[in-house]
């Protein structure tokens, strides 16, 4: 089993995972003043709850958009297993034809949700990544990354909307019944999760439409589970996407 870290904006994904078996997929809330040490006990915390010792680690991979904590985590994971994490970037073999104006500028996190895409499913591909920003991106019928769009994450949408409406109130997002809400917080959540949802579909609709094909759909990330249900396409969702495509990643690069 490797242990596979993916470093968001919002939050840490931390999974432990092989060739033929994801173990377990957890989550942490990114946090800008833990230390290496604070981190390492959580990802011992959990592990030892999800019932795996560190010993049963056999290599680790990260992958960074929050280039403050990268050598942060790393250095935990060091404290850890004794050896230094492969890190996601420039340089590292992907097997991934980019074909975008800077290859280079195009975040970790989209290029191993391609790798593990690329994998699972028949390109033409179209991948939604739902976290701080929601990202769709678009992998062509010879499987080359071919660029995508990104817009401001559900959450934050709907906490730009509470903090700038003084009489909107902060609220939670479980799953909505009719599309008319009858109450403030009711017509909120609606609003975010079916016009996420709209939204989704209308890109899906375009880039098909834009590249003359239908294609695989996958979601992943932690608030993709809230929107997909609601789309009028067929999306899969895979929430150790990225994990998987680490797992590729390290596999390549050992």
């Amino acid at each position: 089993m490797i242990l596979a870290i993916d470093i968001g904006n919002s939050n840490i994904v931390i999974g432990g995972i092989d060739s033929s078996k994801t173990y377990f997929v957890e989550r942490v809330s990114t946090n800008h003043r833990k230390t290496e040490l604070q981190y390492a006990v959580n990802i011992k915390d959990i592990m030892d709850l999800n019932g795996f010792s560190i010993s049963s680690i056999e290599g680790s991979i990260v992958s960074s958009v929050v280039p403050p904590l990268t050598e942060v985590i790393l250095s935990a994971v060091r404290k850890l297993t004794g050896s230094t994490p492969l890190l996601v970037g420039s340089g590292m073999k992907t097997g991934l034809n980019i074909k975008m104006d800077n290859p280079k500028s195009v975040g970790s996190d989209l290029i191993v949700d391609a790798v593990a895409a690329l994998k699972d499913f028949t390109p033409p591909i179209i991948i939604i990544d739902m976290g701080t920003a929601t990202t769709v991106s678009v992998i062509d019928q010879h499987g080359n990354f071919t660029g995508g769009i990104i817009f401001p994450g559900l959450r934050v949408s709907l906490d730009s909307l509470s903090s700038r409406a003084a009489q909107l109130p902060y609220i939670g997002l479980d799953k909505p019944g009719k599309i008319i809400g009858k109450n403030t917080i009711d017509s909120m959540k609606n609003g975010i999760l079916y016009g996420n949802a709209a939204m989704i579909d209308g890109i899906i609709d375009r880039m098909q439409e834009e590249i003359h094909m239908e294609a695989s759909l996958v979601a992943t990330g932690g608030l993709a589970s809230s929107v997909i249900s609601l789309c009028r396409h067929k999306i899969h969702y895979d929430d150790a996407l990225l994990l998987k495509g680490l797992q590729i990643l390290y596999e390549k690069n050992r």
